[in-house]
């Protein structure tokens, strides 16, 4: 009796490259005579440098344009069909396919009649699709994300990445960390605003190119640097870190353990009128009409705006945390379980409150907490989301009963003190999160510093051997 084969059966070796050869068309690994193959060395980073992206924004001529949406579109073409062709590979034939084998296939489809125009975009730009369809495997795999789906015209905002032998950089030496960016394919160069300067004398790593759903085209470049830590901040009077408690909430966006607020500008809310009045125009122009995507287009701008005012709101307001304290600390938020889908009874106050919660961009700040951590050596501490930091009197530490969303303040019933909600759960995470924070301090060996994240759930890891 023979035991039964559970799932599908992967081919590997003669028998999957003669189904690659003359089912998928993909070409067989061509053998370089001649000389030695080794394998790829990896390019070596600086053990103190970082990678940083800087966005400009840019405006391209006629010409650009028109060659940049050409690329645009064959990215997203490249995308799709070795999307297509890895899925139909492993349907049909059990075959797995990489990165390299879309790579030859790619090298088939530029040598092919019917899609030669590939030829005229830089081979370099079409890998890097490739690659990042390779990174969305990968993430699917490791159970992080879903299964890749196809790209749709004027659904998202349009790509492009050049890495370093697809573009020319020429630094200006009258301005350094400004100069001229010549893309591949491209003789002139474009037309980049630099808000700011680069780093003297580095050369970008990479380039991504990117227009918005809004027409705007932006220029990513990533560069490597040297990024000085900040100085430590100590509480006044001591030699002890200073440390900041951080209560992410909606009737204040965040509030302080110190009582200061920062207001939810519920600019979603503010620009209501405005989008609802575009939506209607939009639904009463024809299909396909150019009146439609004028509109169309003055909705894309609207978000724009949203998104810009929001980012660039957070962004000082994180700056400004991180300079000022050594230690900040915020609760751990199930944002995609707050976030569940409006069904049932109630569900139009659902929908509301799932608004609210967008609008907030609560993942935007703590993105830009953790990262802002890590290269100005402070320390983020997350503290567990069943820690009772709203109940809980931080005077006396005794856990009262819970308390609705509408009670905005309550007393305690065994000191008496009055506590504002947000602010008493602001002081409770900030205390919290130094405990955490001197647990895992203590766990290290001498002359190591905490790390720029510190989890409640993996404290484990910090634990003495016994």
């Amino acid at each position: 009796m023979t035991d039964a084969v559970e799932g599908p059966v992967r081919v590997t070796g003669a028998e999957a490259k003669r189904v690659k050869r003359e089912a998928l068309g993909i070409a067989d690994r061509h053998e370089r005579h001649g000389r030695a193959s080794g394998p790829m060395q990896p390019r070596i980073r600086g053990c103190d440098t970082r990678q940083r992206a800087y966005r400009f924004r840019f405006y391209p001529s006629p010409e650009q344009a028109q060659q940049l949406e050409q690329t645009f579109g064959a990215c997203r073409w490249v995308y799709n069909q070795g999307l297509a062709l890895r899925s139909e590979a492993w349907k049909s034939h059990r075959v797995s396919l990489g990165f390299a084998e879309t790579c030859r296939a790619l090298t088939g489809w530029r040598r092919a009649e019917a899609t030669s125009w590939l030829q005229a975009i830089s081979s370099t730009v079409l890998q890097q699709a490739l690659r990042h369809l390779d990174g969305a495997f990968q993430r699917f795999f490791r159970k992080t994300a879903k299964y890749p789906s196809f790209k749709r015209k004027r659904t998202r905002q349009d790509s492009a990445t050049y890495v370093r032998t697809g573009f020319r950089w020429l630094e200006d030496p009258e301005r350094p960390g400004t100069g001229l960016v010549t893309l591949a394919k491209q003789t002139a160069p474009l037309d980049v605003r630099w808000s700011r300067a680069l780093p003297a004398g580095v050369v970008p790593v990479r380039l991504s190119v990117t227009r918005d759903r809004a027409g705007r085209y932006f220029l990513s470049m990533l560069v490597e640097e040297r990024i000085t830590p900040l100085p430590a901040a100590f509480a006044p009077g001591s030699r002890a870190p200073k440390a900041v408690g951080l209560d992410l909430g909606l009737a204040a966006l965040v509030t302080l353990d110190d009582g200061r607020k920062l207001e939810h500008p519920r600019l979603l809310k503010k620009y209501a009128k405005q989008l609802a009045d575009l939506q209607r125009q939009l639904h009463r122009k024809e299909k396909s009409s150019k009146n439609r995507g004028r509109v169309r287009q003055r909705i894309a701008q609207l978000y724009a705006l949203i998104s810009d005012v929001r980012r660039d709101m957070l962004d000082q307001f994180t700056t400004r945390l991180v300079r000022e304290n050594h230690v900040l600390v915020v609760e751990k938020l199930p944002i995609s379980n707050l976030m569940r889908p409006a069904v049932g009874k109630g569900r139009r106050r659902k929908a509301k409150l799932n608004q609210a919660i967008r609008d907030a961009a609560w993942g935007e700040l703590l993105r830009q907490l953790r990262y802002k951590c890590e290269w100005y050596g402070r320390t983020l501490v997350v503290v567990d989301r069943f820690f009772p930091s709203t109940r809980r009197c931080s005077a006396c530490l005794v856990k009262g009963p819970r308390l609705d969303v509408s009670v905005r303040e309550w007393t305690c019933r065994e000191c008496g003190v009055v506590h504002d909600r947000d602010v008493n759960a602001a002081v409770n995470l900030r205390d919290e999160g130094m405990r955490l924070y001197w647990l895992a301090a203590a766990a290290l060996p001498p002359g190591r510093t905490p790390p720029s994240v510190i989890k409640a759930s993996e404290l484990k890891q910090y634990a003495p051997v016994a």
